[in-house]
């Protein structure tokens, strides 16, 4: 029973003489303001242990890095306005807000959407397509979520979790998304499995593939 129906009874002031009554500890339950037994003395330590596990949650990325302006290789917006090729240099502040590089890419011109193509030092890169409401992105290096800001965003939107195993491919997202512009799954996840090569390298090659090679090198020389 709940709310006004409950009811608690005192046993002793009841006179139940049933053997050993007399043995249970009872005291002042101060939440509830009433007499009671005591049944569980370790269960407010319990419910301690799991705030703290709920913490250490919390707590597991809050030494995320943001990206220095000194760390943002580039921020490009690469999309094609009466079918021709035009890239944009775009904030560095956007190497830290998922979210806003989204706005930003919804507010270019573009026949077919933007991609937008952020490299974080040469450690990893995020490309996003964006099409009206419509948002794909893929991240390089899902293990790069471990220490900065925007591939925790990327993860965050994509609702995965980084590997327990480091071994595993670190490739993550909408992994067909550049396919009507020439750049296949396959073709993507080649060109990111040379961990030997910079992640701005690679972003670039990524734009070579859908065809706004010189466009993004002139827009991301712009960050030197």
């Amino acid at each position: 029973m709940s709310g006004d129906d409950d009811e608690v009874y005192d046993l002793a002031d009841r006179g139940d003489d049933r053997p050993g009554l007399e043995d249970v500890d009872l005291e002042e339950d101060s939440s509830a303001g009433v007499e009671g037994a005591v049944l569980d003395p370790d269960a407010d330590d319990e419910d301690e242990e799991d705030d703290d596990e709920d913490d250490l949650d919390d707590d597991e990325f809050d030494d995320l890095d943001d990206a220095t302006p000194d760390d943002v290789d580039f921020v490009v917006a690469l999309y094609r306005e009466d079918g021709s090729p035009v890239a944009q240099a775009l904030s560095a502040d956007l190497a830290n807000d998922f979210d806003e590089l989204v706005v930003q890419l919804q507010r270019l011109p573009g026949d077919a959407g933007a991609l937008g193509l952020v490299s974080v030092a040469g450690e990893f890169f995020v490309a996003t397509r964006v099409r009206g409401r419509h948002v794909q992105v893929v991240l390089s290096d899902v293990y790069a979520a471990e220490s900065w800001t925007l591939a925790r965003d990327v993860i965050d939107y994509l609702n995965v979790e980084v590997p327990d195993d480091d071994d595993e491919d670190g490739l993550v997202g909408d992994l067909d998304m550049l396919a009507d512009l020439g750049l296949s799954e396959m073709e993507l996840d080649v060109l990111c499995a040379d961990l030997d090569e910079d992640a701005d390298v690679t972003a670039l090659r990524v734009a070579e593939h859908i065809h706004f090679g010189p466009q993004a090198r002139k827009a991301a020389d712009s960050f030197e």
